[in-house]
């Protein structure tokens, strides 16, 4: 869709800067393309040659603007205005747009790359808490995002089962009783419980450091152990996943690595860097010459392996069996991200691109019951559930209770999703009730209305008709096919850039369209052949508006 019609431009603009005899350099968008308030496609090329040239930009603009030449396809005329080439659509494109935004296979995208993408991977010592969420959902747009994007994506989690944590939960179980609780929820009691004694009985550490060696060196009754706590932790935080709609395809475990030989060859390929020393009981790696003062531990005294060394292992792995792989980490994780990309250029692997999170908060006082303690992501997702049942029982009194039930919890998992997500992830974030479940604006419940809306259009009308895309020529009509055909677009820049708060901005964008164009274009009330036309709009941007909601994890309702 506006990908066809951006191609063309550049070949416009390419075929008359080869007639003026002017080069640009490669680069993505070279040519200074850009959706503007002023035309559908601005060009800001002349300021890039003017430099080189040693001409001014208006004067280079006109000299390109006169250049270019040819038959359009897409494109209806293109007009100068200053230093700037304004470009726009002609109605061949519109109808071209509606026509493909109402085919059971719109946006399927074009890039056939195999990636992993690794997200969540929290420690299987307790339930997800809110400081998780945020990673797991630009995780899962991401996937999504990529998907739609043509790329064949394995979500993965990465299981820490050879830490101290795992390691305490292990002493935890064999002294306390595990309860009839959610599962990470009693994993979580028996590992506090453990930590707790500590404070008592120093030899419980010495216990756990044991427990680590004896799992490293393969024991069969501590592997046993090990691995029953960890998936029964992990039985409990999927459980959290899923009510967000979140669901990861593979599962790596750190211990993979170690028990392969992979992890002692990492090590043994760092050592031959020169880098590598033993120093205050460690085997480290000196990377201060690449601007890291701290030192990157390999192994303890006693040999075993760290969280890091083992995840240089699972990078090379993932580097081998990818085209690309993306990590998302949050701020906290920063200094030893950059350590191991580091050490990976040092290897001549391919380092992940790493989206790195600032973190989500909650209002003060929010959950009082918990104040000044750890919050559950089940417990937000309670609390938001309770607050959008009340909305939608307001709102759809007269619906039974499964009904609004139902509702709710999609409506809930929805706003927590947008609203983590709508944020660039660079910023810290703040999560607001009243703003999440806000059903006018800047939301999911908002979003997921509007596609309702366009259902309920669509049920009663008579079906699809043949219609004259050529009748929809109004202000709100254009507006609305346009905002339907930047959908590829966004995608393809929210997957390169790997930043999903793109698609949210255009979901919001896109709803607002829509409801423009509900507003002040009658449908069901309009002249018959008009009627047909709108119609068939009103089914685009349903098509639209779905397939945006899917992509970010979110359900398209079709009443609430």
């Amino acid at each position: 869709m506006f990908l066809d019609f951006i191609s063309e431009v550049e070949g416009l603009i390419k075929a008359a800067l080869d007639r003026c005899g002017y080069k640009v350099e490669e680069g993505v968008n070279n040519l200074g393309l850009d959706i503007s308030p002023h035309a559908d496609l601005a060009s800001s090329v002349a300021f890039r040659l003017a430099p080189t040239l040693k001409k001014s930009p208006v004067q280079i603009a006109k000299e390109i603007h006169q250049a270019i030449s040819g038959d359009y396809n897409y494109v209806d005329h293109v007009e100068l205005t200053g230093p700037y080439l304004n470009f726009f659509m002609n109605r061949r494109f519109l109808n071209t747009v509606l026509e493909q935004a109402l085919a059971d296979n719109a946006w399927t995208g074009r890039l056939k790359e195999k990636v992993i993408v690794e997200h969540t991977s929290a420690n299987p010592d307790g339930p997800l808490h809110v400081g998780h969420i945020r990673n797991s959902v630009i995780g899962d747009t991401l996937v999504r995002i990529l998907r739609r994007e043509g790329c064949t994506v394995d979500a993965e989690y990465y299981v820490n089962d050879m830490g101290r944590q795992e390691a305490m939960v292990v002493v935890g179980c064999d002294r306390f009783q595990l309860d009839g609780s959610k599962p990470d929820h009693a994993i979580a009691k028996v590992y506090i419980a453990a930590n707790k004694a500590m404070e008592t009985e120093p030899e419980i550490r010495t216990e756990a450091d044991q427990v680590i060696q004896r799992y490293e060196a393969g024991d069969e009754e501590t592997v046993a152990k090990i691995q029953s706590a960890v998936k029964y932790a992990i039985k409990g935080i999927e459980e959290t996943l899923h009510r967000m709609n979140i669901r990861h395809d593979s599962y790596h475990w750190e211990s993979e690595f170690v028990q392969s030989g992979d992890v002692a060859e990492i090590v043994g390929l760092l050592e031959k860097t020169g880098l590598t020393e033993w120093e205050e009981g460690a085997f480290q790696l000196d990377l201060s010459q690449h601007g890291f003062e701290k030192k990157m531990v390999l192994k303890r005294a006693n040999g075993t392996s760290l969280y890091i060394t083992r995840d240089l292992a699972y990078h090379r792995w993932k580097s081998e069996n990818s085209d690309r792989s993306v990590d998302i980490l949050g701020a906290d994780h920063k200094l030893v991200s950059g350590q191991l990309r580091t050490a990976l250029r040092l290897l001549g692997i391919r380092e992940p691109e790493v989206v790195i999170f600032e973190f989500v908060s909650l209002p003060t006082g929010s959950m009082s019951t918990r104040k000044g303690k750890f919050i559950s992501a089940d417990e937000l997702l309670d609390e938001v559930e309770s607050r959008a049942y009340e909305e939608v029982s307001m709102r759809r009194p007269e619906e039974d209770e499964a009904f609004r039930r139902k509702v709710a919890k999609q409506v809930a998992a929805g706003a927590v999703r947008y609203d983590v997500v709508r944020v660039s992830a660079d910023k810290a974030t703040m999560f607001d009730w009243k703003q999440a479940l806000d059903f006018e604006k800047l939301s999911a419940p908002f979003i997921q209305y509007s596609h309702a809306r366009a259902c309920s259009i669509l049920r009663k009308g008579e079906g699809a008709k043949p219609f004259q895309a050529d009748l929809l020529t109004g202000e709100n009509e254009i507006a609305l096919i346009k905002m339907i055909a930047q959908f590829d677009l966004v995608i393809d820049r929210a997957a390169r850039e790997l930043k999903p708060h793109h698609l949210a901005t255009y979901a919001r964008e896109l709803a607002e369209s829509f409801n423009l164009f509900y507003r002040y274009s009658p449908v069901l009330d309009a002249p018959p052949e008009l009627r047909d036309a709108r119609m068939a709009l009103a089914r685009a941007a349903r098509n639209a508006l779905r397939t945006t909601l899917e992509t970010l994890g979110i359900d398209a309702l079709e009443t609430m």
